[in-house]
């Protein structure tokens, strides 16, 4: 497992302007708190514990209702010591913003804590509501930590190196399709989605939404948090998600460093898998010796590199009944029935 960050969170530009609203509020206390991010609610408590004011200010908190955007925020609200009163299920501001107007908002005080992309329009929305908004920005955010890593993630999640990539925000799912597409990795990326082969996983909705905007195929985990998303790959790989072919020598599976024949896990080169997986995808139809060729980016279109790849591939397979030479058209997998 790896990780690619593609985006970094960096503190506000102006703590003392966070201090400062925290005193305003520790002054003349809120009715509502808005929390939109887990990371958010508690870079803010350790500012205030920094300031010193943390003591104050969590007594002034103590007689607000707590609104949380999704159930990381409402997580984080819980170890602050504080109890939500409402979470939003979308984890969308908008959906914040469509309960606390239908509840009435009308000359309330209501602290909002934003995420690093901003307020989304629910300062403005409750401000036109009758609502004394008291803007916090904790955190924002800034270039990946390692930009090279990002650009390694979305190839090798186009050429197979990879069998998953997991989301767990939408600014970062939004970066990460940023550079997939200025790499020029979509196209192959969004192809191993449709096949089954590259597993596209969220946390949630909102995380996926970039994802499929860009038309891709995406897993939702069944809750909001990382082990759901953890247990929605397991899921993936162990049922029918995954493309299986019934071949002469077994079941088959192709996995980036591998394959599972007949419940047998048999290693496999780069090369080697992707030939493998190109012949799975193809569910049985010939491939020329050309269509294989860009399964190795190295071969330069020779045909003797392709063969030479595809006996090592039966080499790898010890079995010599699974990919079938064609005299003068190329090579296929013999499958007696895909899944």
């Amino acid at each position: 497992m790896q990780t690619a960050p593609a985006l970094s969170i960096l503190p506000a530009l102006d703590d003392e302007l966070l201090l400062a609203r925290s005193r305003e509020l520790i002054a003349h206390p809120p009715d509502i708190v808005v929390v939109t991010t887990g990371v958010g609610l508690r870079g803010w408590m350790d500012a205030a514990h920094e300031g010193g004011l943390h003591d104050q200010l969590t007594a002034a908190l103590r007689g607000a209702r707590f609104v949380a955007r999704g159930p990381k925020a409402h997580g984080a609200i819980q170890q602050a010591g504080f109890s939500a009163d409402w979470v939003a299920e979308s984890e969308t501001s908008a959906e914040v913003a469509e309960y606390l107007v239908a509840d009435g908002v009308g000359g309330l005080r209501i602290a909002v804590q934003h995420h690093g992309a901003g307020s989304d329009g629910l300062d403005e929305m409750l401000q036109r509501h009758g609502a004394d908004v008291v803007p916090l920005t904790v955190y924002r955010w800034g270039p990946p930590p390692d930009p090279e890593i990002v650009r390694r993630a979305v190839h090798q999640a186009g050429c197979g190196a990879v069998d998953a990539v997991l989301f767990t925000s939408a600014p970062g799912a939004a970066e990460w399709m940023r550079v997939a597409a200025d790499e020029g990795a979509l196209p192959a990326i969004a192809a191993r989605a449709r096949s089954g082969r590259l597993l596209i996983a969220a946390v949630g909705p909102i995380t996926a939404a970039p994802l499929r905007a860009a038309g891709l195929e995406v897993r939702l985990a069944a809750r909001g948090r990382l082990g759901s998303l953890v247990r929605c790959v397991l899921e993936h790989f162990a049922g029918e998600g995954v493309p299986l072919a019934t071949t002469t020598a077994g079941t088959l599976q192709v996995r980036s460093g591998g394959a599972l024949l007949d419940g047998r896990f048999l290693p496999l080169s780069p090369v080697s898998a992707g030939i493998l997986g190109a012949l799975l995808d193809a569910d049985g139809r010939v491939l020329s010796r050309e269509d294989l060729a860009r399964s190795l980016p190295r071969s330069g279109g020779r045909a003797h590199a392709v063969e030479m790849a595809v006996a090592r591939l039966r080499e790898a397979l010890d079995t010599a009944d699974v990919v079938q030479t064609v005299v003068k058209r190329g090579y296929r997998l013999i499958v007696e029935e895909m899944s």
